[in-house]
């Protein structure tokens, strides 16, 4: 990645599937486009809202903000899992944009991504998989959260964001990726 002084980092980097579902599901269908709204998330999706949606938090807290409201993979993730022998698609793992040639990981919280013509999507943190992974491949979440050799936890399974600024988003888009400015912060789990 290259940062020039006004904080945008060129890099070559695509959108190459996006997802939606309108019910609480673990998997998402794939769609021509996506339609991202202010402050709320995907349109038709689940998972928009001003508030959290996700089920379990909505039981804890039913006023958290939504820093979920949309849910980014890298497609080098399902190439990763093919070659350790599972069989994995965009959509499949519930995210919302499936990207490539951008490392999700690396972005520090409050990064934002230029999706296509206008949408803006700040990153808040890193998605924690849950459990239900398991019940689309047997064995799967152990891929999706592991441990290095200092013992310090390593998620894969995706990064998530609050709309800045709505737009439709589709397949074959370009990201822009704009790092804030001062000291980086990374990210945790939200």
């Amino acid at each position: 990645m290259k940062q020039d002084a006004m904080g945008p980092v060129t890099v070559t980097a695509t959108v190459e599937s996006v997802s939606r579902d309108d019910r609480h599901r673990f998997s998402k269908a794939t769609v021509p486009g996506i339609r991202l709204i202010a402050g709320f998330g995907v349109e038709g999706d689940a998972h928009a809202g001003t508030t959290t949606q996700h089920r379990y938090l909505v039981r804890t807290d039913p006023t958290r903000p939504n820093l979920t409201q949309v849910h980014f993979l890298a497609a080098e993730l399902f190439d990763e899992l093919q070659g350790a022998g599972f069989e994995v698609s965009a959509g499949e793992l519930g995210e919302n944009v499936t990207t490539r040639g951008l490392d999700l990981f690396s972005l520090p919280r409050g990064a934002r991504l230029r999706l296509g013509a206008d949408a803006v999507v700040e990153i808040t943190g890193m998605r924690n998989p849950c459990s239900k992974i398991n019940g689309l491949q047997k064995g799967l979440m152990k891929r999706l959260i592991t441990t290095d050799a200092s013992g310090q936890v390593i998620r894969k399974a995706g990064i998530m964001g609050v709309v800045i600024v709505g737009g439709t988003v589709s397949p074959g888009d370009g990201i822009v990726v704009d790092v804030p400015s001062g000291e980086q912060v990374a990210l945790g789990v939200v």
